[in-house]
Protein backbone atom coordinates (compact mmCIF):
# COMPACT_ATOMS: atom_id res chain seq x y z
CA UNK A 1 0.00 0.00 0.00
CA UNK A 2 1.32 3.20 -0.84
CA UNK A 3 1.24 6.27 2.05
CA UNK A 4 0.07 9.52 1.02
CA UNK A 5 0.75 12.57 3.26
CA UNK A 6 -1.62 14.93 3.43
CA UNK A 7 -0.48 19.04 4.13
CA UNK A 8 -3.75 20.04 5.65
CA UNK A 9 -5.76 19.64 8.91
CA UNK A 10 -8.15 17.19 8.81
CA UNK A 11 -11.69 18.00 9.21
CA UNK A 12 -14.20 17.79 12.52
CA UNK A 13 -16.39 15.78 10.96
CA UNK A 14 -15.37 12.37 10.61
CA UNK A 15 -14.84 10.68 8.46
CA UNK A 16 -12.95 13.16 6.32
CA UNK A 17 -13.44 13.35 3.11
CA UNK A 18 -10.03 13.12 1.62
CA UNK A 19 -8.52 10.39 4.09
CA UNK A 20 -11.98 8.29 2.83
CA UNK A 21 -11.24 9.11 -0.80
CA UNK A 22 -7.68 7.91 -0.93
CA UNK A 23 -8.50 4.96 1.71
CA UNK A 24 -11.39 3.68 -1.57
CA UNK A 25 -8.87 3.79 -3.65
CA UNK A 26 -6.32 1.43 -1.91
CA UNK A 27 -4.04 4.78 -0.10
CA UNK A 28 -3.01 5.06 3.34
CA UNK A 29 -3.66 8.66 3.97
CA UNK A 30 -2.42 10.52 6.78
CA UNK A 31 -3.45 13.89 7.30
CA UNK A 32 -1.13 16.60 9.62
CA UNK A 33 -2.43 20.00 9.98
CA UNK A 34 0.69 22.66 8.96
CA UNK A 35 -0.81 26.04 9.96
CA UNK A 36 -2.06 27.27 13.37
CA UNK A 37 -3.88 30.67 13.99
CA UNK A 38 -2.93 33.07 16.29
CA UNK A 39 -5.55 35.50 17.64
CA UNK A 40 -4.44 39.19 17.67
CA UNK A 41 -5.27 42.61 18.79
CA UNK A 42 -7.76 41.27 20.83
CA UNK A 43 -7.60 43.78 23.57
CA UNK A 44 -8.88 46.04 21.12
CA UNK A 45 -11.56 44.21 19.54
CA UNK A 46 -12.69 43.99 22.93
CA UNK A 47 -12.58 47.67 24.06
CA UNK A 48 -14.11 48.10 19.98
CA UNK A 49 -17.30 45.41 21.31
CA UNK A 50 -17.85 47.40 24.49
CA UNK A 51 -17.86 50.73 22.88
CA UNK A 52 -20.78 49.39 20.18
CA UNK A 53 -20.91 50.26 16.99
CA UNK A 54 -22.71 53.89 17.59
CA UNK A 55 -19.38 54.96 19.17
CA UNK A 56 -17.42 54.34 15.79
CA UNK A 57 -20.43 55.04 13.72
CA UNK A 58 -20.63 51.41 12.23
CA UNK A 59 -23.54 49.86 10.48
CA UNK A 60 -21.98 46.46 10.06
CA UNK A 61 -19.89 44.01 10.55
CA UNK A 62 -18.13 41.94 7.81
CA UNK A 63 -16.91 38.36 9.24
CA UNK A 64 -15.29 35.94 6.41
CA UNK A 65 -14.28 33.35 8.06
CA UNK A 66 -15.04 31.21 11.02
CA UNK A 67 -11.62 32.37 12.41
CA UNK A 68 -12.83 36.08 12.63
CA UNK A 69 -15.71 34.54 14.56
CA UNK A 70 -13.22 32.72 17.43
CA UNK A 71 -11.44 35.68 17.64
CA UNK A 72 -15.24 37.86 18.13
CA UNK A 73 -15.94 35.02 21.27
CA UNK A 74 -13.01 35.38 22.57
CA UNK A 75 -13.18 39.13 23.02
CA UNK A 76 -16.89 38.61 24.55
CA UNK A 77 -14.86 36.45 27.22
CA UNK A 78 -12.36 38.63 28.03
CA UNK A 79 -15.01 41.44 28.36
CA UNK A 80 -17.14 39.07 30.79
CA UNK A 81 -14.29 37.57 32.61
CA UNK A 82 -12.66 41.72 33.41
CA UNK A 83 -16.43 43.64 33.86
CA UNK A 84 -18.67 40.88 35.72
CA UNK A 85 -20.41 43.36 37.51
CA UNK A 86 -21.16 46.19 34.99
CA UNK A 87 -24.04 46.64 33.19
CA UNK A 88 -23.46 46.52 29.16
CA UNK A 89 -26.05 48.48 27.93
CA UNK A 90 -23.70 49.49 24.48
CA UNK A 91 -23.67 45.67 23.30
CA UNK A 92 -27.44 45.80 22.67
CA UNK A 93 -26.42 48.00 19.66
CA UNK A 94 -24.65 44.93 18.01
CA UNK A 95 -27.82 43.47 17.45
CA UNK A 96 -29.72 45.58 15.86
CA UNK A 97 -27.00 45.73 12.99
CA UNK A 98 -26.15 43.29 9.83
CA UNK A 99 -23.32 40.72 10.67
CA UNK A 100 -22.50 39.95 6.96
CA UNK A 101 -20.39 36.43 6.49
CA UNK A 102 -19.24 34.13 4.02
CA UNK A 103 -20.29 30.23 4.30
CA UNK A 104 -22.75 28.90 6.91
CA UNK A 105 -20.32 27.30 9.46
CA UNK A 106 -19.12 31.01 9.81
CA UNK A 107 -22.87 32.08 10.44
CA UNK A 108 -23.71 29.33 12.70
CA UNK A 109 -21.31 29.96 14.68
CA UNK A 110 -21.65 33.44 15.40
CA UNK A 111 -25.22 32.65 15.84
CA UNK A 112 -23.76 30.37 18.27
CA UNK A 113 -21.04 33.02 19.88
CA UNK A 114 -24.15 35.82 20.46
CA UNK A 115 -26.57 32.69 22.39
CA UNK A 116 -23.20 32.21 24.29
CA UNK A 117 -23.21 35.46 25.88
CA UNK A 118 -26.50 36.64 26.49
CA UNK A 119 -25.98 37.68 29.90
CA UNK A 120 -24.15 40.93 28.23
CA UNK A 121 -27.55 41.85 26.57
CA UNK A 122 -26.43 39.89 23.09
CA UNK A 123 -29.75 38.41 22.20
CA UNK A 124 -29.70 37.88 18.65
CA UNK A 125 -27.46 38.46 15.37
CA UNK A 126 -28.82 39.52 12.47
CA UNK A 127 -27.00 37.13 10.17
CA UNK A 128 -26.73 37.92 6.12
CA UNK A 129 -24.67 36.91 3.32
CA UNK A 130 -24.02 33.47 3.88
CA UNK A 131 -24.85 31.86 1.13
CA UNK A 132 -21.88 33.69 -0.38
CA UNK A 133 -18.84 31.22 -1.18
CA UNK A 134 -15.74 33.67 -1.01
CA UNK A 135 -15.38 37.14 0.27
CA UNK A 136 -15.75 38.45 -3.49
CA UNK A 137 -18.74 37.23 -4.05
CA UNK A 138 -20.29 38.92 -0.72
CA UNK A 139 -19.05 42.33 -1.68
CA UNK A 140 -22.05 42.92 -4.51
CA UNK A 141 -23.96 41.09 -1.93
CA UNK A 142 -23.33 44.40 0.50
CA UNK A 143 -23.71 46.82 -1.86
CA UNK A 144 -27.21 45.55 -3.08
CA UNK A 145 -28.48 44.94 0.81
CA UNK A 146 -27.06 48.40 2.28
CA UNK A 147 -28.80 51.48 0.55
CA UNK A 148 -27.40 53.80 2.44
CA UNK A 149 -23.94 56.07 1.36
CA UNK A 150 -21.71 56.47 2.73
CA UNK A 151 -21.82 54.35 5.64
CA UNK A 152 -19.02 51.80 7.20
CA UNK A 153 -18.23 48.49 8.09
CA UNK A 154 -16.39 47.05 10.92
CA UNK A 155 -14.40 44.06 8.83
CA UNK A 156 -12.19 41.36 10.84
CA UNK A 157 -9.29 40.47 8.59
CA UNK A 158 -6.26 38.05 8.99
CA UNK A 159 -3.09 38.75 8.32
CA UNK A 160 -3.39 37.53 4.46
CA UNK A 161 -6.74 38.55 3.34
CA UNK A 162 -6.57 39.72 -0.43
CA UNK A 163 -8.01 43.60 -1.44
CA UNK A 164 -11.03 42.25 -3.45
CA UNK A 165 -13.85 42.89 -0.97
CA UNK A 166 -12.28 46.39 0.40
CA UNK A 167 -11.82 47.52 -2.73
CA UNK A 168 -14.99 46.81 -4.16
CA UNK A 169 -16.56 48.08 -1.42
CA UNK A 170 -14.71 51.19 -1.09
CA UNK A 171 -15.69 51.56 -5.03
CA UNK A 172 -19.13 51.48 -4.09
CA UNK A 173 -19.13 54.04 -1.13
CA UNK A 174 -18.80 51.77 1.89
CA UNK A 175 -15.71 52.20 3.95
CA UNK A 176 -14.57 49.45 5.99
CA UNK A 177 -13.03 50.00 9.82
CA UNK A 178 -10.25 46.87 9.44
CA UNK A 179 -8.76 45.39 12.52
CA UNK A 180 -6.82 42.64 12.31
CA UNK A 181 -7.89 39.67 14.58
CA UNK A 182 -5.52 36.32 13.65
CA UNK A 183 -2.63 35.63 11.73
CA UNK A 184 -1.60 32.84 10.33
CA UNK A 185 1.89 30.63 11.03
CA UNK A 186 3.83 27.36 10.77
CA UNK A 187 2.56 24.43 13.32
CA UNK A 188 4.42 24.47 15.97
CA UNK A 189 3.95 20.80 16.26
CA UNK A 190 4.24 19.62 13.02
CA UNK A 191 7.94 18.49 12.75
CA UNK A 192 7.06 16.16 16.24
CA UNK A 193 3.23 15.41 14.54
CA UNK A 194 5.11 14.11 11.77
CA UNK A 195 7.86 11.87 13.31
CA UNK A 196 5.31 10.38 14.91
CA UNK A 197 3.30 9.38 11.80
CA UNK A 198 6.38 8.22 9.79
CA UNK A 199 7.14 5.65 13.44
CA UNK A 200 3.63 4.38 13.39
CA UNK A 201 3.46 3.98 9.48
CA UNK A 202 4.04 0.81 7.73
CA UNK A 203 6.80 0.68 4.90
CA UNK A 204 5.53 1.16 1.37
CA UNK A 205 6.65 1.71 -2.12
CA UNK A 206 6.94 5.10 -2.19
CA UNK A 207 4.98 8.17 -0.37
CA UNK A 208 2.85 10.99 -2.29
CA UNK A 209 3.21 14.14 -0.40
CA UNK A 210 0.12 16.59 -1.22
CA UNK A 211 0.38 20.28 -1.13
CA UNK A 212 -2.04 22.19 -0.78
CA UNK A 213 -1.40 26.10 -0.37
CA UNK A 214 2.08 27.91 -1.01
CA UNK A 215 2.51 29.51 2.22
CA UNK A 216 1.84 25.81 3.69
CA UNK A 217 4.81 24.78 1.40
CA UNK A 218 7.70 27.57 2.70
CA UNK A 219 7.40 26.59 6.20
CA UNK A 220 7.03 23.36 6.37
CA UNK A 221 9.01 21.87 2.87
CA UNK A 222 12.58 21.95 4.87
CA UNK A 223 10.89 19.80 7.65
CA UNK A 224 9.93 17.57 5.00
CA UNK A 225 13.53 17.18 3.07
CA UNK A 226 15.05 15.69 6.38
CA UNK A 227 12.60 12.45 5.76
CA UNK A 228 11.50 12.47 1.86
CA UNK A 229 13.38 12.11 -1.04
CA UNK A 230 11.92 15.39 -3.01
CA UNK A 231 13.30 15.67 -6.62
CA UNK A 232 14.88 19.04 -6.73
CA UNK A 233 15.06 20.46 -10.51
CA UNK A 234 18.38 21.72 -10.29
CA UNK A 235 20.35 19.50 -8.10
CA UNK A 236 20.33 15.25 -8.36
CA UNK A 237 21.36 14.77 -5.02
CA UNK A 238 19.08 12.80 -2.55
CA UNK A 239 19.07 12.42 1.24
CA UNK A 240 20.51 9.90 2.61
CA UNK A 241 18.08 7.13 4.64
CA UNK A 242 15.13 9.24 2.95
CA UNK A 243 11.92 7.88 1.94
CA UNK A 244 11.23 7.73 -2.00
CA UNK A 245 8.22 10.16 -2.63
CA UNK A 246 6.05 11.35 -5.20
CA UNK A 247 4.59 15.40 -4.83
CA UNK A 248 1.53 16.10 -6.02
CA UNK A 249 -0.08 19.89 -5.89
CA UNK A 250 -4.00 21.44 -5.44
CA UNK A 251 -4.32 23.69 -8.15
CA UNK A 252 -2.11 25.94 -10.46
CA UNK A 253 -0.77 28.16 -8.32
CA UNK A 254 0.79 25.80 -5.97
CA UNK A 255 2.24 23.57 -8.55
CA UNK A 256 3.87 26.98 -10.27
CA UNK A 257 5.03 28.19 -6.57
CA UNK A 258 6.42 24.55 -5.95
CA UNK A 259 8.63 24.40 -9.98
CA UNK A 260 8.95 28.06 -10.08
CA UNK A 261 9.80 29.57 -6.36
CA UNK A 262 10.71 25.84 -4.30
CA UNK A 263 12.73 24.35 -7.65
CA UNK A 264 10.77 20.78 -6.74
CA UNK A 265 9.66 18.29 -9.21
CA UNK A 266 5.66 17.70 -9.03
CA UNK A 267 4.56 14.89 -10.05
CA UNK A 268 0.72 15.08 -10.37
CA UNK A 269 -1.59 18.48 -10.00
CA UNK A 270 -5.27 18.55 -9.49
CA UNK A 271 -7.14 21.39 -11.31
CA UNK A 272 -10.20 21.19 -8.58
CA UNK A 273 -9.49 20.95 -5.23
CA UNK A 274 -11.36 18.49 -4.54
CA UNK A 275 -10.78 15.12 -3.29
CA UNK A 276 -11.78 12.73 -6.32
CA UNK A 277 -9.91 14.92 -8.58
CA UNK A 278 -6.58 14.65 -6.91
CA UNK A 279 -7.31 11.41 -6.25
CA UNK A 280 -7.77 10.66 -9.94
CA UNK A 281 -4.85 12.24 -10.90
CA UNK A 282 -2.32 10.38 -8.21
CA UNK A 283 -4.07 7.22 -9.02
CA UNK A 284 -3.50 8.09 -13.44
CA UNK A 285 0.41 8.95 -12.45
CA UNK A 286 0.76 5.72 -10.32
CA UNK A 287 -0.54 3.49 -13.08
CA UNK A 288 1.70 5.32 -16.08
CA UNK A 289 4.37 5.26 -13.66
CA UNK A 290 4.42 2.16 -11.53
Amino acid sequence: MINVLLLREPSEDAPDRYESAFAGAGYHPVSIAVLETVHTNISSLRDLIQGGPKAKGLSGVVITSKRSCDAWREALQLLRDRDRMTEFNSLVGWCSIPFYVVGQATATALTNTFAAFEDLGLRSVDVRGQSSGNAASLAPFILDDLKERPTKLLYLTGDKNRDTLPRLLNEGGISLESVQVYKTQGSATFEATLSSALASTKDAKHWWIIYFAPSAAVFVTPILRKHFQLEELDSASITCNSLPTKVAAIGPSTNSFLHDDLRIRVHAMAQKPTPEEIVSVITISDNDNP
